[in-house]
C-alpha cells in the first residue's frame, strides 16, 4: 500500500496544501488521489485551479519546480473527472481499483488526446495546452 494512504482524505489534502507532505509520498497515484479529492469536493473548474496552484507551490517549496507541468496536471484532473462520471466509488481506493488504467496506463491514455509528448514539452510545462487529437469534454 502506498504511503499516502496513511492519511485520511482531509489530512492528505491539508498536508499537501500546506506543503507538509513528504515529497516521497507524492507518487503518481497520490497525484490522482489529490485530483479525485478536489473533484469530489469542489467540482471540475475549482479542482483544476486548486490542484494546479497547490502542485506548483508544492514543487517549488521542495526545490522541484522543474518537475511541475501545467498540461500534465490539468490533463490528470480532467482524466480523473472523465472516469468519475461513470463511477459509483465513494473512496479513492475503490475508484483506482475500478479504473486501474489511470494508474498503470496514464501516458497511453493521454496519448489519445495529444499527438506530441506533453511530458517533455517546455510549452506544456508552462501553460495548459488543449488536446490536439481528442478533447477531454
Amino acid at each position: 500500500m502506498e504511503a499516502h494512504y496513511r492519511f485520511t482524505d482531509e489530512a492528505f489534502e491539508k498536508q499537501f496544501k500546506y506543503c507538509l507532505l513528504h515529497p516521497s509520498y507524492f507518487t503518481h497515484e497520490a497525484h490522482l488521489r489529490l485530483a479525485w479529492i478536489h473533484l469530489y469536493k469542489y467540482g471540475l473548474q475549482q479542482a483544476i485551479k486548486n490542484v494546479t496552484h497547490q502542485l506548483e507551490e508544492f514543487t517549488s517549496s521542495h526545490g522541484e519546480r522543474t518537475k511541475y507541468n501545467t498540461t500534465v496536471t490539468v490533463a490528470a484532473v480532467r482524466a480523473v473527472y472523465h472516469f468519475m462520471l461513470d463511477s459509483e466509488s465513494q473512496t479513492f481506493k475503490d475508484f483506482i481499483e475500478e479504473v486501474p488504467r489511470l494508474k498503470f496506463d496514464f501516458k497511453e491514455l493521454l496519448g489519445y488526446h495529444y499527438a506530441f509528448n506533453i511530458f517533455d514539452s517546455d510549452e506544456a510545462k508552462e501553460k495548459y495546452m488543449e488536446p490536439d487529437l481528442l478533447p477531454f469534454d
